[in-house]
């Protein structure tokens, strides 16, 4: 969701039916270009045309067809009140299962009495209390009361399903319970044939059903544990330095700039930079790794991450909706509510499958009565199964439930997935495009080789190499500014600095006009590079070095080998992306030689090097070329581009703001491992996806038709269609116990 998003806590919800209900409600109205309703979240998000659209319009879009709209506006804290609504829910539909279960249970046994009692009449003389059975007023009272607590719910979702021009689940729920009743009402007053009643049928539909709902709902209160022990983690107090006093006040009441103070073993209360201190944090709330990072003064930590040891002073940074963990809570919220193409499935064939059950209801009665010959109570019978066994709520549920478990276990993991589409595509993946640079390497380059050509020293070559790149941000500069310190050698200081991006910098130092880059670089400026300089660059790049000239007024210096280390992760990373089927690709724009000596430690086959920034994007369509599916991995602002231009974009640890805007899938972590992890858990969510989705189709494809035969009683039609939710709910948190990278 964007900023402009606005967001509608639904209730009133039922099935799929009731979903599309509240779309075409809000999408009706004037200034909504897009809207999405998710049954799992119970969350309408809509997105407004340029015009923009009020809010309160919305709410009554959707309380006028029959829904209503949790009002959060004045809530302090929106999920407090959410969770308590889905909690008085859930204690409403346990009251009514009390009361389902007093008034059934006595019904189903008089109901047994009553066929024991005419099979052998003796047993009503021995066991008086029989005799209960056969007044059918007793059946009547019973069965009126769980209509009336436990079927007006259904009622009223029907009336409302039925004003919006459609039917839904409380639409079938209600037909067949209520054709039960009314038939059973008509037999017992006379109004036709005493062929039996039917009371007990109605009764204990309704009860399996609400038994069902409220075992629903809990399983679904469960899928988004994650989102809830996210938000736990965030501290409420943090201590503030104040004057050299310390003061324990509400998160809330900070400011930034604030100094706050974190012993050992306490949560961070804020995003910011440590002042005074060194420590170990444990950040795998954020990133999925284990270990501590060690923290010192200068280094940035972030909230709700664990002090594991020493003493930290704070200043704060970023607070509430900035903090990193109020953009993670928030992603994963967007991902959830979000809806996966696969959905669109499930939502064309619930648009006309109530429909068409209600024709199918029908035609079962009429058949029944006509062709099987046989009496109206049992037509009616088997209509009422075919009612109740049709109701559409596994498929409703099929997605979102296996969506909200799948995005909050990756949160729990350091697995961001911008929506569900994102999750959904890494499951059809055939290549992997890795970035080189901070993604399979620590990101951290190093000078490995001063190689001066005659007539210059190591120490005049390093200076005005040093110089020139004093003005740069490129991780080359870092490297040989560091080399310099180490050395006691200090930097010339650069005049008319220019960057040419992937090829090199120009400067003035100490006069002289200074070219550091690559080799094509300085070749296309006019500078002729010898053979001795040509060999060391080989050599370097044969050792896995990048090979950087330096020129000065024309003439080469000298040639540097700069390295930049492995992550000691990338090997196994490399290994589980392609055990895991995939073709793994490095891009960099290293030499073809130094890039080859890189891929070859790994055991990556493929490398495009020499690959430009603004060439990257290009690289990941031509590997999308004949409908090849490709994930870009990537760290930085240059590879923008191409995470975007990739089916899934990652990326991967720090990562620029540009790039994580760019794409599908966040991996705050710098471990490559995360990849291999968010790739198997996108795969593991959609193979439950499609489990769900086979278990409600079939469900319904298979025993519609054996209802419809006469071979399926009306109260077992109502225990398997509870359970064919309960089972898709809980195939969906079978996730949980998913082990990532096992």
């Amino acid at each position: 969701m964007s900023a402009k998003e606005i967001v509608l806590p639904v209730t009133g919800m039922t099935c799929a039916a009731c979903v599309r209900n509240v779309e075409r409600a809000i999408g009706r109205q004037p200034g909504v270009q897009e809207v999405s309703v998710n049954l799992a979240t119970e969350r309408a998000s809509i997105l407004p045309g340029p015009e923009g659209v009020d809010r309160d319009l919305l709410v009554g879009a959707v309380e006028k067809a029959g829904y209503g709209v949790l009002d959060l506006q004045d809530e302090a804290v929106p999920e407090d009140a959410e969770r308590e609504a889905r909690e008085a829910a859930i204690q409403q539909q346990t009251r009514l299962v009390r009361i389902g279960v007093v008034f059934t249970v006595p019904l189903a046994v008089l109901s047994m009495a009553r066929h024991l009692t005419q099979a052998a009449p003796d047993l009503a003389g021995a066991l008086p209390w029989l005799a209960w059975s056969g007044w059918p007023p007793v059946f009547w009272l019973l069965t009126t009361v769980v209509m009336v607590a436990l079927g007006r719910q259904y009622l009223a979702g029907a009336l409302r399903a039925a004003r919006n021009g459609s039917a839904n689940m409380d639409t079938l729920v209600t037909l067949g319970t209520g054709a039960a009743y009314i038939y059973s009402v008509a037999a017992l007053t006379g109004l036709l044939p005493d062929t039996g009643e039917y009371f007990e049928t109605a009764a204990v539909i309704l009860t399996l059903i609400t038994l069902g709902k409220l075992l629903e709902a809990r399983a679904r209160g469960r899928s988004s544990d994650a989102i809830r022990r996210l938000m736990q983690l965030a501290p409420q107090k943090a201590t503030l330095l104040r004057d050299g006093e310390e003061h324990v006040v509400p998160v809330s009441d900070l400011q930034p700039g604030d100094q706050v103070l974190v012993r050992p073993g306490g949560r961070i209360p804020v995003d910011g930079l440590v002042r005074e201190g060194a420590s170990a944090v444990d950040e795998s709330l954020l990133t999925g790794e284990s270990l501590p990072v060690d923290k010192a003064p200068g280094d940035e930590v972030i909230g709700a991450t664990l002090n594991v040891h020493g003493r930290l002073v704070i200043e704060a940074r970023h607070l509430g909706a900035d903090s990193a963990l109020a953009q993670i809570i928030r992603m994963v919220e967007e991902a959830q509510a979000s809806r996966a193409p696969i959905q669109r499935v499930a939502d064309r064939v619930s648009g006309v499958f109530v429909p068409i059950v209600l024709v199918l209801a029908l035609l079962t009665f009429v058949g029944w009565l006509t062709i099987g010959q046989v009496g109206l109570a049992q037509a009616l019978t088997h209509a009422v199964a075919v009612l109740v066994i049709a109701c559409p709520c596994a498929l409703g549920l099929a997605t979102p439930t296996a969506i909200m478990v799948g995005t909050g276990l990756g949160a729990e993991n350091g697995i961001l997935f911008r929506n569900s589409a994102a999750l959904e595509n890494t499951r059809g993946l055939q290549v992997i495009a890795l970035d080189k640079t901070g993604t399979l390497t620590l990101g951290e380059t190093q000078l490995m080789a001063l190689l001066s050509q005659p007539g210059w020293t190591e120490a005049k070559l390093l200076r005005l190499a040093a110089g020139a790149e004093r003005g740069s941000e490129h991780p080359l500069a870092r490297a040989l500014l560091q080399a310099a310190q180490q050395r006691g050698i200090e930097p010339g200081e650069p005049d008319q600095f220019t960057a040419e991006a992937g090829m090199g910098v120009r400067a003035s130092v100490d006069g002289r006009e200074v070219l550091v880059g690559s080799l094509p670089w300085l070749e296309a400026e006019g500078i002729a590079l010898d053979d001795r300089a040509k060999q060391k660059a080989r050599s370097l790049q044969e050792q896995g070095q990048t090979a950087v000239a330096v020129a000065a007024d024309g003439q080469v210096a000298g040639v540097l080998g700069i390295a930049d280390a492995l992550r000691p992760e990338s090997r196994e990373a490399v290994s589980a992306l392609r055990a895991a089927g995939l073709d793994v690709v490095m891009l960099t724009g290293d030499n073809r030689n130094t890039a080859q000596a890189i891929a070859a430690q790994l055991g990556i086959e493929e490398v495009r090097a020499e690959v430009l920034p603004q060439d990257k994007a290009a690289a990941i369509e031509s590997l999308q070329a004949g409908g090849v599916r490709v994930a870009m991995v990537g760290d930085g602002i240059n590879d923008a581009p191409a995470l975007a231009q990739a089916d899934v974009g990652m990326a991967i640890g720090g990562g620029a703001d540009v790039a994580m805007e760019a794409a599908d899938l966040t991996l705050p972590g710098a471990d490559p491992m995360a990849v291999a992890r968010a790739i198997q858990l996108g795969r593991a969510t959609m193979r439950t996806i499609y489990q769900n989705l086979f278990w409600a189709f079939i469900y319904n494809i298979v025993l519609i038709p054996v209802a419809m035969l006469g071979a399926l009683v009306p109260m077992l039609a109502a225990a398997a269609m509870a359970f064919s939710s309960v089972f898709v709910v809980s195939n969906s948190l079978r996730l949980r116990k998913l082990r990532l990278g096992a």
